[in-house]
């Protein structure tokens, strides 16, 4: 098979589980690690979230308080 060995780690998630946690093994956050984590998801979930508030507004809009304008 071509991805043989994708496909062996995806249908065997505990061996993979475990190579990760060897391989993490004594990796540590620094202190600037946890911000930095934190900002990073802020910049990718708040315009994801935004555009799906705007959405909601849009469809709202549109169904109740188009004919207003």
């Amino acid at each position: 098979m071509l991805f043989d060995k994708k496909v062996k780690r995806v249908l065997d998630v505990e061996k993979a589980e475990e190579e990760f946690e060897e391989r993490m093994e004594g990796v540590g956050l620094d202190r600037t690690d946890r911000p930095a984590m934190i900002i990073a998801a802020l910049i990718v979930f708040i315009p994801a979230l935004l555009l799906v508030l705007g959405v909601f507004v849009f469809v709202i809009w549109l169904f109740f308080f188009r004919h207003l304008g």
